[in-house]
């Protein structure tokens, strides 16, 4: 799932351009994003290839979207340091 959410988060920031994109702000946003996300744990190549399959899916890029959104409008109204400490 990490690998989804590392794709697709920077084409949803596009969208954003007045919140910080600092390396806290994305790491933030990706630990809330993958918390709130039901974990695809792979353990064989058949299993990597149901994950990837799995990508295509219309309601898994929606469901991955929507926590991503959620994750910056989250971590952009309560940023973990000051506007001057930003990047």
């Amino acid at each position: 799932m990490e690998l989804v959410v590392d794709k697709l988060l920077p084409k949803v920031l596009d969208d954003y351009d007045d919140i910080c994109k600092c390396e806290t702000c994305i790491d933030d946003m990706k630990a809330y994003a993958l918390n709130h996300l039901k974990p695809m744990y792979y353990a064989s190549e058949k299993g990597e290839v149901f994950m990837r399959l799995n990508q295509f899916l219309m309601q898994f890029n929606a469901d991955v979207t929507r926590a991503i959104t959620k994750a910056i409008d989250t971590v952009s109204s309560n940023p973990r340091h000051n506007e001057e400490e930003e990047i």
